[in-house]
């Protein structure tokens, strides 16, 4: 049920799907115009969880970590976290399945979107550490 649901809004959005399995609840899209590419949308009810790798730490350098730390106070939705091992940084959003409704995918979209064009010059930067 709610799979189909994502599936719709996915589709309507104008997103592109290179990876879907329903059994898992696991989709990839992207959109070359957003600059989003391999995001993950995960759909494990009562929450729907949208991640986006971004990059590796090549080191744990405390002033990118700080940075990501302020910057996550700008974030609309969502916010930079890291992974199990500590080393993958990435963009998470997670969101109540039940009620949601197509403008609220398009919100968390739109913000990984901006957050992606203002701040690239950074998370390259960063990625480069």
């Amino acid at each position: 049920m709610y799979f189909r649901k994502i599936e719709s809004f996915i589709a309507k959005l104008g997103y592109s799907v290179s990876y879907q399995n329903e059994g898992k609840g696991i989709f990839c899209i992207e959109s070359e115009a957003d600059g989003i590419k391999n995001l993950i949308i995960g759909v494990a009810p009562p929450i729907l969880i949208l991640e986006q790798y971004l990059f590796t730490l090549k080191s744990d350098d405390k002033e990118i970590l700080k940075s990501l730390l302020i910057k996550n106070r700008d974030i609309i939705h969502g916010a930079f976290v890291l992974d199990e091992e500590g080393k993958k940084v990435i963009f998470r959003y997670t969101m109540q399945i039940e009620n949601l409704d197509m403008n609220e995918l398009e919100g968390a979209l739109n913000s990984l979107s901006l957050l992606l064009s203002e701040y690239y010059e950074q998370i390259i930067e960063f990625s480069k550490k």
